[in-house]
């Protein structure tokens, strides 16, 4: 999967928050998107699935289990698709924002789609050929921006288990989440999200090294050490953040 491939040539510059379920997405998000305005950026972020919208409507009834109530009783493929379709229809406003000059940060993305479909696929082989596949049909297909950074956010799979099943980390907005009740599709997934990161623009961040989480403040400066290289010295002198994510995350 050639991840730096098709990158945005655009002013702008586009940084992904992913990881596994639980270990503080939203939360990074929301810090790395305050920084930015800090720092001078203009910024606008997406978080994905976009619930509420009509391009996440198929994503939420797979996720309420109306297609299967387990993860795996829908193929991988086809479940990536939905998933895709709701970035497809974001892809625009993205642009748009890239091609204006912005720095655009979203919570979740491609990586999200690999990994929690990817860890369907027991077979290193075949769960290759799908990241492959995946990567085209998003990229190639539906031609939606790569981005400048992954960052991929990573606990060991016993952690992000408890965490998902903690209901102050909970993100989803669909009651009975067939990804989150199920431990060994989060298993799964926590997994595959170390492979996710072997690719060229991914970058994973240890959130728990020693068993134990890190602090939000610390993994966000490590966050910071990654991003900080992609940007320009800033010219905007007044801050202008998108309302749309601190709105439904504060």
């Amino acid at each position: 999967m050639n991840s730096r491939r098709g990158v945005s040539q655009t002013p702008g510059l586009f940084f992904v928050m992913d990881g596994s379920d639980g270990t503080g997405k939203a939360t990074q998000t929301k810090r790395l998107v305050e920084r930015l305005g800090q720092e001078g950026f203009d910024v606008e972020t997406i978080s994905f699935p976009q619930y509420g919208k009509k391009s996440a409507g198929p994503v939420e009834a797979y996720l309420s289990g109306a297609y299967g109530r387990r993860g795996g009783d829908v193929d991988a493929r086809a479940a990536s698709i939905l998933f895709a379709v709701d970035r497809f229809d974001a892809s625009f406003q993205i642009r748009a924002w890239l091609e204006a000059g912005k720095v655009v940060v979203t919570d979740r993305y491609v990586g999200s789609n690999i990994a929690h479909q990817g860890g369907k696929i027991a077979d290193s082989a075949e769960r290759r050929e799908y990241m492959e596949w995946n990567d085209h049909l998003e990229h190639t297909i539906f031609n939606i921006p790569r981005p400048t950074l992954n960052i991929i956010l990573h606990v060991p799979p016993s952690i992000a288990i408890k965490l998902a099943a903690d209901g102050a980390h909970k993100k989803t907005k669909v009651e009975g989440d067939i990804h989150e009740s199920d431990i060994e599709h989060l298993h799964d997934a926590a997994e595959t999200y170390k492979d996710v990161s072997r690719f060229p623009g991914f970058q994973l961040i240890d959130c728990a090294p020693s068993g134990t989480l890190r602090t939000v403040e610390d993994i966000h400066d490590e966050i910071w050490s990654h991003i900080h290289q992609y940007l320009p010295k800033p010219t905007i002198r007044s801050s202008s953040v998108s309302s749309e994510y601190l709105i439904h995350h504060t």
